[in-house]
């Protein structure tokens, strides 16, 4: 099966400002990896701006298109987390929060004001962000023999593995990260070492 395995993101939080007819539109970027993240950023941005009217998100996590949130927050249905959404997949960012906050100037800006309002606030802040390009990587314990530990890390040293842990003695055991497109060839020729076992952590 041939699929990509890298996405791109943001390397750390960034801020972006829209203002319109009085209104302030605050916009907060931030790189998540879970959903529970999106709690935490959330609290912390009500925190800050306790008086604002309007705390309006949208977030994306992995490849999927289908797995993402909105929320209008009391904001016309479609007016505030869509077009977030829809700026996301236009800059093709994925596991990303941003949140706009708005005060309301007194003025009401109409749907087609608050959709571009929110588009902007959210264009502001992703153009300040650092984007990254990542990989989507797997975790595998490998355990095997002792007699077996230059085999197994001749593969290690072969495919330019990460190493996230090791223990060295009668019963060895790794724990390594890989590239998703490179799980079959490298699982493949180690499950092909006598006594070595693989095991999937996610």
């Amino acid at each position: 099966m041939l699929f990509d395995d890298t996405y791109r993101t943001i390397t750390g939080p960034s801020e972006g400002l829209f203002k319109e007819k009085g209104s302030k539109f605050l916009a907060y970027a931030f790189p998540i990896q879970r959903e529970t993240d999106v709690k935490m950023y959330l609290e912390a941005v009500h925190k800050e701006h306790p008086k604002a009217r309007h705390h309006c998100h949208a977030y994306r996590l992995g490849l999927d298109r289908n797995n993402y949130r909105v929320n209008d927050d009391g904001e016309p249905s479609g007016t505030a987390g869509r077009p977030i959404l829809n700026t996301l997949y236009s800059y093709d960012l994925t596991n990303i929060l941003v949140i706009v906050v708005r005060y309301f100037g007194g003025t009401l800006l109409g749907v087609p004001g608050l959709i571009n309002a929110y588009k902007s606030a959210t264009i502001d802040a992703l153009t300040k962000a650092t984007v990254v390009a990542k990989t989507v990587n797997e975790v595998y314990r490998v355990r095997f023999a002792y007699e077996q530990m230059n085999e197994v890390m001749k593969v290690v040293k072969d495919q330019q593995l990460t190493v996230l842990s090791q223990s060295f003695d009668n019963n060895c055991s790794l724990e390594i990260e890989l590239r998703r497109t490179m799980v079959n060839g490298v699982i493949g020729r180690l499950e092909k070492l006598e006594h070595v076992k693989v095991e999937w952590l996610g």
